[in-house]
């Protein structure tokens, strides 16, 4: 399980393409102190499975699967990602429950500035939108934000200067891909309100749609 809280922005050494998976090698720093093989390490907020380590650098495998729903395989050599190691039971929950099972993926339409803030405004799918609030929470590449408008097809986020610079947030442009993972909360309680013939098991819909599930 991880926060959404970026650890540090890590590097793109390599990229090894086996049959319909693909190996990524990447430059960090922070998250290189206490890695060991197996751990969880969450890359653009995908939770991946260090596979090997040195000094200077970490590899993760990357199946077919990741790569048809996530922005990985438009990651160039080079190209920077969100790096968070998997939570610690005795660590600080600095941003909401983030599992790295990413849904789908969003594109940027549009960038403003507002003061010192900077609003994103991401187009995304039904399925991915169904879950979405206002002031509730989603995981883009990682990074744990608050939901600050939504519309039919779109939501907008409001980034403060702090996450702007420790996040590949401040490179991605207008029509670039985002991984969105919506907060699991919402997708749970309808899964266990509803049964799979959509009857109704003790709590109603409008309940559900009144407290933003």
């Amino acid at each position: 399980m991880f926060t959404g809280i970026i650890e540090e922005v890590g590097t793109l050494k390599s990229i090894q393409r086996k049959n319909h998976a693909i190996c990524l090698t990447l430059s960090a720093y922070e998250i290189l102190k206490d890695i060991k093989r197996g751990d969880s390490i969450a890359v653009n907020g995908i939770c991946l499975t260090v596979t090997s380590f040195t000094d200077t650098d970490f590899s993760v495998d990357v199946m077919q699967e990741t790569l048809s729903r996530t922005s990985l395989s438009s990651l160039k050599d080079g190209g920077k990602v969100n790096l968070e190691r998997a939570m610690p039971m005795n660590g600080r929950f600095g941003g909401h429950i983030v599992t790295g099972h990413i849904d789908g993926t969003g594109t940027i339409t549009q960038i403003r500035k507002d003061s010192i803030a900077v609003w994103y405004t991401i187009k995304t799918s039904p399925s991915i939108m169904r879950y979405i609030i206002e002031k509730g929470s989603i995981a883009i590449d990682g990074i744990s934000l608050t939901i600050a408008k939504v519309s039919p097809d779109v939501f907008s986020v409001s980034i403060i200067p702090h996450t702007i610079e420790n996040t590949i947030l401040s490179s991605k442009k207008v029509n670039e891909l985002v991984n969105l993972e919506n907060d699991c909360i919402g997708k749970y309680v309808e899964r266990l309100a509803f049964n799979e013939d959509k009857k109704e098991s003790g709590i109603t819909r409008d309940f559900l749609v009144k407290f933003g599930y």
